[in-house]
């Protein structure tokens, strides 16, 4: 072996960032087991390799006994004194094995073991860097979709950004820059997986430290943040000096440094919020935009209920409940919200209540009457009642039946009364009679006609053929007799 091996594994350290001892090691083992598989020594060996000079030594190992049992791996002590004086009972002597071709064979045997040590060393590398890391923000570029993942190129890594750390208004696109979250590094057998996201808290606390240069300086104190990704969130902010507005710090003038971090998570809205050690007071700014009028809370369940104006309750509730539910999540608080008019029924339900629950329970009590008094009552009171609704219902049967008798009649009159004006021959009971009887039948036919195509389509639709004949003869048959009812 020569110098080229050291200059390469110089080399590998600059390019790759391993160290140039752990590949010296790594080549050492390669050499012992490409000695005992070509020479077939069952010795137990040590290889060396100088640093420098590339030289590569291999040495026998063996134990100083008394009474030699293996000679391929003890050696007496009589034996040993002679190689140094100082040698005793227990110790290791070491002699050089080194055969003449042996840089030939190691070169070609060591080389898959070199390599496989290069790529271990190199995934440890990445491992260390990337695993010290977690909680940071990193630019990546989109290379590729795996599945429902999408596979983000970090540089010396590809990192895996699942699907439940996905923006769900968000479309990723090949070569596409963006800032990602790291938020979990896998040791794996295939090497060191990075776990990204999208959609975590921090990705939107990293990008304020990097925009708001109080926050990195720690003027400015992030407390709490409630955030839907994509959508809307929520960060409550403090100031440890008196003299800084937090809110205004964070903005920026005209908006511009919270407007880079709505440009970098796509469109998605930021409330920036003062938090205070009130609890009132910071549900009431967590609340915002909405503008609250007062605030009751019960620490013991640590529920409140805040009052908005009339005007304002939409606006506090947010769309489908998102601004009371990123509140409720930035305080930690059960938030029950209700309008200025809700408000002021509240005392009146509340007192009805209180005097329906304080009132007490008067008991009137009265003399009640036996079952057989209470009949024997009802019966002398209800005779005479009875006998007038019986001739009452009698009279009623009476004017009804005359009034039937009236309408019948009616017709007939007034056919009689035209008749006579016109100077035509009245119709005569008979007559009319024979014409009802004529429309009744009529109307019969008719009947008996729309039953039978009713039968007749059902059938059809059943059995899903045309329709028969005979059904259609007979009811042309019937419509000729009323025509000829008609006519007559």
């Amino acid at each position: 072996m020569n110098l080229d091996v050291i200059e390469a594994f110089a080399q590998l350290e600059k390019e790759k960032g391993i160290k140039k001892d752990i590949l010296i090691s790594a080549l050492e083992a390669a050499l012992v087991s490409a000695f005992k598989r070509n020479f077939g020594s069952a010795h137990n060996v040590r290889v060396e390799v100088d640093p420098d000079s590339g030289t590569v030594q291999v040495f026998a190992r063996k134990n100083v006994v008394d009474d030699v049992k293996d000679p391929r791996s003890e050696i007496s002590l009589a034996e040993a004194l002679t190689v140094n004086p100082n040698y005793a009972t227990g110790d290791v002597i070491e002699t050089e094995v080194t055969p003449r071709d042996f840089g030939r064979i190691a070169a070609q045997t060591a080389k898959q073991v070199v390599l496989q040590k290069i790529r271990e060393a190199e995934r440890e590398v990445i491992f260390e860097e990337y695993s010290n890391r977690e909680g940071d923000v990193v630019t990546g570029v989109v290379q590729r979709y795996e599945g429902r993942n999408v596979i983000v190129d970090l540089g010396r890594v590809e990192a895996v950004m699942p699907l439940s750390e996905q923006m769900q208004k968000e479309s990723y696109q090949q070569g596409e820059r963006l800032k990602v979250y790291i938020v979990e590094v896998r040791n794996t057998p295939r090497g060191p997986q990075v776990v990204v996201s999208r959609t975590h808290p921090g990705l939107l606390k990293r990008l304020l430290e990097l925009e708001v240069p109080e926050i990195y300086d720690g003027i400015v104190v992030i407390r709490q943040i409630a955030r839907e990704a994509g959508i809307r969130s929520k960060v409550a902010v403090s100031a440890t000096d008196p003299n800084v507005d937090p809110v205004g710090a964070c903005v920026g003038p005209r908006g511009i440094r919270v407007q880079k971090i709505v440009t970098e998570l796509k469109g998605e809205k930021i409330d920036v919020v003062e938090w205070r050690e009130s609890p009132e007071e910071y549900i009431a700014n967590a609340l915002s935009p909405a503008k609250v009028l007062g605030v009751r809370i019960n620490a013991v369940v640590k529920a409140a209920m805040v009052i908005v104006p009339d005007n304002q309750l939409s606006l506090a509730i947010g769309r489908a409940g998102q601004n009371a539910r990123l509140a409720a999540k930035l305080t930690g608080w059960k938030i029950d919200i209700k309008s200025e008019s809700q408000a002021l029924e509240l005392p009146k339900v509340e007192e009805l209540e209180a005097t329906k629950s304080t009132e007490p329970v008067v008991e009137e009590r009265e003399d009640v009457a036996t079952p057989e008094e209470m009949a024997g009552e009802h019966g002398e009171q209800n005779a005479p009642d009875e006998q007038s609704a019986l001739e009452e219902e009698s009279a009623g049967k009476q004017e009804e039946q005359n009034a039937s008798e009236e309408e019948q009649s009616a017709p007939e009159k007034v056919v009689g009364e035209e008749g006579a004006k016109e100077g035509t021959t009245p119709y005569s009971e008979d007559e009319g009679k024979s014409k009802v009887k004529k429309k009744q039948k009529k109307k019969g036919i008719a009947d008996d006609a729309k039953i039978l195509e009713e039968e007749d389509e059902a059938e059809a639709s059943r059995k899903k053929v045309k329709r028969r004949p005979k059904m259609k003869r007979k009811r042309e048959e019937l419509l000729e007799d009323e025509e000829e009812d008609d006519y007559f």
